[in-house]
């Protein structure tokens, strides 16, 4: 009997699964697995709802999007090159795995625990047997195939690494669109359906865009600029990871003050290198965010006040100091800890300089166009693309909140007098 599965996505709308196909009944499969679940417990963007309070979408609704995706743009390709259905199962395993392997708060783990994600999607999908089961289920060879399209540098099938890891693949059209939506900053939706409706083969036998479908591209690059600028490298973000970064900072040069913390955060904080299946399992933002409550409340200082700027948002400041030279900034920086040490903060714990870069548009990683004739770059078809391939650094210096005064005079000193 055929058992049909609905999921009501704000993005996509219904997404159907059919157990009468077999690559659906997979997924259906997968989805049910402890692994896959766990994604409901980390946020799609991390420490970002702390400043938009609608951010709380999870890495499960996410995968659950790219594989929607993923399957619309299958559908397309085998129009134009029916030889495509071999790579069903792989496109489809893949685009729903691709972050199983995040940590608590998604991205802001790769920071704090130097955790690699793409690394241990690979190694979950490849070794953990309730996956790697079901995937050898339909062939034998999907667990070596998913994995290696998680390596970076692994390029086997073209095609299945445009479509899964490049700069316009499945991951980035939902998260781009999701993400908008969850934060109500809706500065563009991406034209998602004209895109599809563009894809097709190269001679080379990779996935191309055909014309028609340049201006899309140029509306999802765009909203990918501003995505980053306003959210993704936002200045509250940047000091939310700061916090985490010094609250683990602190615990690992000070664990002989018996600090409350179970087996397997112990691991990801000592020793992530020795991480097994079971003890990556149990730490997710529920367990993590447990364990900051309790340091709030019963551990010793700086630990306890760190817990309570995170947990209470009651956040230290951040002042831009791009503008400024490389010395003025180590003026701005030694003012800074001066005034935190004045006032009984430890500055190396309280104060600092942190860089944010923003890469642009990577081009030799990105779809060509292909109009039946000549195959070209997208930047050397539209001037807007071309300047989207710029890449942006800036500096914030972080601080306490009782100091602000005295850093944005001394900052404004420094700039009108350089």
């Amino acid at each position: 009997m055929n058992i049909k599965r609905i999921f009501h996505d704000p993005i996509h709308k219904e997404i159907v699964f059919d157990s009468g196909k077999p690559e659906e009944l997979m997924i259906m499969e997968l989805i049910d697995t402890i692994v896959f679940q766990r994604l409901r417990r980390i946020k799609q963007l991390g420490a970002a709802s702390l400043l938009f309070h609608g951010a709380e979408s999870s890495r499960f609704t996410h995968s659950i999007g790219v594989f929607c995706i993923a399957r619309k743009i299958y559908q397309r390709l085998i129009e134009s090159k029916s030889s495509f259905c071999e790579n069903k199962f792989v496109l489809y395993g893949a685009a729903l795995l691709h972050d199983l392997g995040h940590g608590p708060l998604s991205h802001t783990s790769e920071i704090i625990f130097n955790h690699n994600h793409e690394q241990w999607s690979q190694n979950l999908v490849q070794n953990y047997s309730p996956i790697n089961s079901i995937l050898k289920k339909y062939d034998n060879e999907l667990p070596r195939q998913i994995g290696e399209l998680f390596e970076s540098k692994q390029i086997f099938s073209k095609p299945l690494k445009t479509l899964i890891s490049s700069e316009i693949d499945c991951d980035r059209l939902d998260y781009l669109l999701r993400d908008s939506y969850n934060t109500g900053t809706k500065y563009g939706l991406v034209d998602l359906e004209r895109i599809i409706s563009g894809l097709t083969f190269s001679p080379d036998g990779n996935i191309a865009i055909k014309p028609k479908g340049i201006i899309a591209i140029e509306h999802f690059l765009v909203l990918r600029n501003l995505m980053y600028r306003t959210i993704y490298n936002h200045r509250i973000n940047e000091i939310s990871t700061w916090i985490l970064e010094k609250i683990i900072f602190t615990i690992k040069h000070n664990y002989e003050k018996k600090i409350k913390l179970d087996r397997s955060l112990y691991k990801w904080i000592f020793s992530p290198k020795n991480l097994d299946i079971d003890d990556f399992i149990k730490n997710d933002d529920i367990t993590f965010n447990y364990h900051l409550i309790r340091w709030k409340e019963e551990s010793f200082e700086p630990l306890s006040t760190l817990c309570k700027m995170f947990i209470d948002r009651d956040l230290l400041k951040a002042s831009d100091i791009s503008f400024l030279s490389k010395i003025d900034r180590l003026k701005i920086l030694a003012f800074a800890r001066q005034l935190c040490e004045k006032n009984n903060y430890d500055a190396e714990i309280f104060c600092g300089i942190k860089e944010r870069s923003f890469k642009g548009f990577e081009a030799n990683n990105a779809l060509k166009i292909w109009d039946g004739t000549y195959q070209r770059s997208l930047e050397d078809s539209s001037a807007l693309i071309k300047t989207l391939m710029k890449s942006e650094e800036s500096s914030l210096i972080i601080y306490p909140e009782l100091i602000k005064g005295e850093i944005t005079n001394q900052i404004s000193i420094l700039k009108n007098n350089p």
